[in-house]
């Protein structure tokens, strides 16, 4: 097959193409953690539906299930294939890359590439389950998208990045001038509001449940997972008191429904997992969190508190989802991964060093230079151990 060389291409600072080796290289070292890690488990998850798989958070949770604990995997994503010279997205290299280490492992691993908010992907997911696994004792939702389109009307709603009830400013970095600049957002529209919850709240996680229900495909005592996030007062205009907190708080009252009606119908169990800041492509688009990412990991670090996507999962399996005893709840019910993130310590520190910051002095207060190089390395850029001069077969498959 031809290869090519690929360079980083950005418009604006998102990457717009990603580099297969590198994808394959961040796969593999995370697989490789996840076994030098992996310890024997009272409960093990078995059979595993990860809806949101092939990035971030959700490809950290399929490959602990994998890796870790020899679990059965269907992968849920909505990834572009390479074209031509056009590369793929880095979620569909990093499939590629799980497959090629889960052959060889003798685990099984099953993938769709579709829309998961549709009814269509939701049906081929269930004849995947229903042939070729025995029902999901764990189902990880961790989509991220900013659309989704109704399946029962049609229309696509778009969420928006806004606060609630009146105008927000503070200070943000603008990803691709690198200058420290004020911004103020104004606040949602009634249905801007509507829009976001729809497509980030919790009607289509219950449909997923209510779907595997009825089809008969959930394990006795079957646990759901979905993640969320709060953060500090910091965010809390854009985030937890914003459009996206609204949404989430929708995926909470899901989840207690949820809960019920898995107790009821096969002793099951519905949770939300409040996970800690991370770089992710979407969080690099929210105003105020790149800067605040950008000084909260030296911050951790300090203290010996760091964790990245991988890190976390691996505690959340660990210390929630595979023991005889789970850790306790918090008092709303939540797994609480972000407890490192939100000591007083460490948020004091960001505080005290925030005012502070200018475009001047931005790389020397805090680790921007890290957070580009973590955003980078999303796409598979900036890996260790990867000539970037080198030609690479980039029309892969699994």
């Amino acid at each position: 097959m031809p290869q090519q060389i690929v360079k980083r291409r950005s418009r604006g600072f998102i990457c717009v193409n990603a580099h297969p080796e590198g994808c394959r290289r961040n796969v593999e070292r995370w697989a490789e953690a996840v076994r030098e890690h992996a310890q024997p488990a009272a409960r093990p998850p078995r059979n595993v539906l990860v809806i949101g798989a092939s990035t971030g958070y959700g490809l950290a949770s399929r490959i602990v299930a994998a890796f870790g604990y020899q679990a059965r995997t269907l992968g849920v994503f909505f990834e572009r294939a390479p074209e031509g010279e056009k590369t793929a997205t880095a979620g569909f290299y990093n499939t590629v890359a799980f497959h090629a280490l889960a052959g060889p492992a003798n685990l099984f691993a099953a993938s769709l590439n579709g829309d998961a908010f549709s009814a269509e992907c939701k049906r081929a997911a269930a004849e995947i389950i229903r042939k070729q696994m025995e029902p999901l004792d764990l189902v990880i939702y961790s989509l991220a998208s900013p659309k989704r389109t109704n399946p029962d009307t049609g229309v696509t709603h778009s969420s928006a990045l806004k606060p609630v009830g009146e105008a927000f400013t503070n200070k943000t970095v603008e990803l691709d001038s690198e200058k420290v600049v004020s911004v103020t957002l104004a606040p949602a529209s009634e249905a801007e509001i509507a829009d976001t919850v729809a497509v980030m709240g919790g009607d289509d996680w219950r449909r997923w449940i209510e779907m595997l229900l009825e089809e008969k495909l959930l394990a006795d005592g079957a646990r759901t997972v979905a993640y969320s996030y709060i953060g500090p007062e910091l965010t809390w205009p854009i985030y937890r008191d914003g459009t996206i907190g609204l949404a989430k708080k929708d995926l909470e009252s899901t989840a207690h429904s949820l809960d019920a009606l898995l107790r009821a119908r096969c002793g099951g169990q519905a949770q939300i997992s409040v996970n800690k800041a991370v770089v992710t492509q979407a969080s690099a688009a929210i105003p105020v969190v790149p800067l605040y990412l950008s000084l909260l990991p030296p911050a951790l670090a300090r203290r010996d508190f760091g964790e990245g996507p991988l890190e976390q999962i691996e505690r959340l399996f660990a210390e929630f989802i595979a023991p005889e005893t789970p850790k306790p709840l918090d008092d709303a019910g939540r797994i609480r991964l972000d407890d490192r993130e939100l000591r007083t310590e460490v948020q004091e520190e960001i505080m005290s060093l925030w005012p502070q910051i200018t475009t001047e002095n931005l790389r020397a207060l805090t680790d921007f230079a890290g957070f580009q190089r973590e955003f980078r390395r999303l796409f598979g850029f900036e890996v260790e151990g990867v000539d970037y001069d080198e030609p690479v077969e980039t029309d892969l498959r699994w």
